[in-house]
């Protein structure tokens, strides 16, 4: 469930670490950090189909930005695998295929430009607590879909076999055709890499993306990559420009706000996963919609300066956090180090082999492949659709349409929770104030003359008059003898026009069966509208915000007061005790 911003600290989460305004832990995990980012920015870029400094660029901008603004404290904002995917395949999209560099940079800034204003704008209308908005099964699909991808488009810019497709089974059939021409000694050095990278990971602190990269490099002097067809990644022209914008028609900035729209959504929900996960861990306190803001401005300074799109990726994150840092303090000596390499030492990584490179991206992506991930949903048999069509999706549409297709299966599976229909009946629990389940409780019961119903779903638009049908024929099963009803609207944290409406009918059709209607467990949201809606006979003393108990007693006096005026005025009436 998402946390809202204001709620300060997470529910039921441990106590707050103190923070230290400085730690040596900060100064190895920036580092340490260093050594993992620049080879990740580098090859994510290769990913994006943009020149390798776009990368470097979105790096500085995430690492400063978040640093300024952001609230978490172990939170690294680059570029991720994902959203390097994604913006490949939205500014070929967008530039209609074509293999214009120029136009496809064009575009890619555009883009960022377009998600960086979208995070602004979210965090302006203080929307931060939707932070769930793609359901975590979607997103672990859509992940685990697009490391497949990733790595089959890596692997065959190894091989040197030209892919023009982004759907796997079309790109197998391309790579599988030309095997003859398949670059062996492309693929041994490639495989060399995987095997010191993965080794390299069981041992802490150590920068193996880096070591790997210098490796490669010092290789260069006794292999003649060039006789071998290796190509290495090139030059690196990083250099500061006065901010530009990107000249586009109106009709262009359209069709890049539709996709900012999905890179919005996968860079926040990747984002504030790892956010949050690392907040619960630490007893942290989390900031919605001041992460928003930071993301925003993040992605605003990358695209100004022609780089990648940004967000807090897992890996980064989890490696900065596990590398001991306490404080904010390890991102800003992680930029710092980086800064003074990228001064001295960038020359020498345009030097780097691109079956190394290779190699490190998908080191980087391989985190998410793991089948681990099915197996709790497959055990707990929920959302093993949901997951599997993520997969799915990603694999048979590619990386944009898959990503379109995943949100839709997301939208859909949440309209459709929502609009399931369930109305519980409720009895009283012995002789306590509580009042539960009948058909789970056996022996709660009834009170006499009285139904107490409870919608199990938030009432909205799409379930509203569904959900009052169904109460309408569980009070007509239960009789005429039912002379009151208590309708608890627990679920429900507001309600829009048509559910007002629906409830106006429900009030007029129980006063048309004489039977009295009141409203218990209403939030404040709940009340007011109700009060405001000018329902005909309906009055306060019908809206009660307190327990189903005290509906309960407010209707059962009520009623006993009307008998009692009813027998008043009947001659020779008895009245009952």
């Amino acid at each position: 469930m998402a946390v809202s911003s204001s709620s300060p600290v997470l529910a039921a989460a441990p106590p707050p670490v103190q923070k230290k305004r400085f730690s040596w832990f900060d100064v190895l995990a920036g580092l340490s950090l260093a050594g993992l980012l620049l080879p990740e920015a580098v090859a994510y870029a290769s990913i994006a189909n943009l020149p390798p400094e776009a990368g470097v660029m979105a790096l500085f901008a995430g690492l400063v930005c978040y640093g300024l603004i952001g609230s978490s404290r172990f939170a690294i904002v680059s570029a991720t695998s994902s959203s390097a995917a994604v913006l490949a395949a939205a500014s070929a999209t967008l530039g209609n295929g074509s293999g214009n560099g120029a136009l496809r940079l064009t575009m890619a800034m555009a883009l960022v430009l377009m998600t960086g204003l979208l995070f602004t704008m979210a965090a302006a209308a203080r929307i931060g607590s939707v932070s769930d908005f793609i359901a975590k099964p979607v997103l672990r699909g859509f992940a685990f879909g697009l490391a497949l991808v990733i790595i089959l488009k890596q692997f065959a810019h190894v091989v040197g076999v030209p892919v023009h497709h982004t759907d796997v089974i079309r790109m197998l059939v391309e790579l599988i055709s030309q095997f003859g021409a398949w670059n062996w000694p492309a693929v041994a050095m490639m495989l060399v890499a995987l095997i010191l990278l993965i080794s390299g990971a069981r041992i802490a602190h150590l920068p193996g993306g880096l070591i790997v990269i210098v490796l490669g490099i010092a290789a260069g002097k006794w292999i003649d990559f060039h006789t071998l067809g290796i190509g290495l990644v090139g030059s690196i022209a990083l250099q500061l420009q006065m901010p530009t914008l990107p000249t586009l028609a109106i009709a262009e900035w359209l069709r890049v706000a539709e996709l900012g729209v999905a890179m919005l959504l996968i860079l926040y929900a990747e984002s504030y996963s790892s956010i949050r996960t690392l907040a619960m861990k630490h007893g942290d306190a989390v900031a919605p919609n001041r992460d928003l803001l930071a993301l925003g401005i993040a992605n605003l300074a990358s695209g100004l300066f022609h780089g990648l799109a940004v967000g807090a990726g897992f890996s980064g994150s989890s490696a900065n956090e596990a590398a001991g840092a306490v404080s904010k303090l390890a991102g800003w000596c992680a930029a710092l180090t980086l800064l003074v390499v990228v001064l001295t030492l960038l020359p020498m990584i345009a030097l780097t082999p691109e079956p190394i490179l290779a190699a490190v991206v998908m080191h980087a992506v391989s985190h998410t492949l793991r089948l681990s991930v099915f197996k709790t949903y497959f055990f707990w048999r929920r959302d093993r659709f949901v997951i599997v069509a993520a997969v799915v999706s990603v694999l048979l549409l590619g990386v944009l349409h898959g990503l379109l297709a995943a949100i839709a299966v997301s939208l859909v599976m949440l309209l459709r929770r929502l609009a399931e229909s369930s109305v519980t009946v409720l009895g009283r629990l012995g002789d306590s104030h509580d009042f539960v389940s009948k058909a789970v409780h056996l022996d709660a019961q009834s009170i006499p003359g009285m139904l107490i119903l409870r919608p199990d779903t938030a009432l909205f638009f799409a379930n509203a008059e569904r959900i009052l049908a169904q109460a309408r024929r569980a009070i007509g099963a239960a009789g005429e003898h039912v002379h009151t009803v208590v309708l608890s609207l627990e679920e429900s944290p507001d309600l829009d026009s048509t559910s007002v409406e629906a409830l106006g009918d429900f009030y007029k059709a129980m006063l048309a069966e004489h039977r009295k209607l009141y409203f218990a467990r209403l939030k404040t949201p709940v009340q007011a509208v109700l009060s405001h809606a000018a329902i005909a006979g309906l009055t306060m003393a019908e809206l009660i915000d307190l327990s189903v108990d005290d509906a309960v007693k407010v209707a059962m006096q009520s009623h006993h007061e009307q008998l009692s005026a009813t027998l008043d005025s009947t001659p020779n009436a008895t009245h009952p005790d």
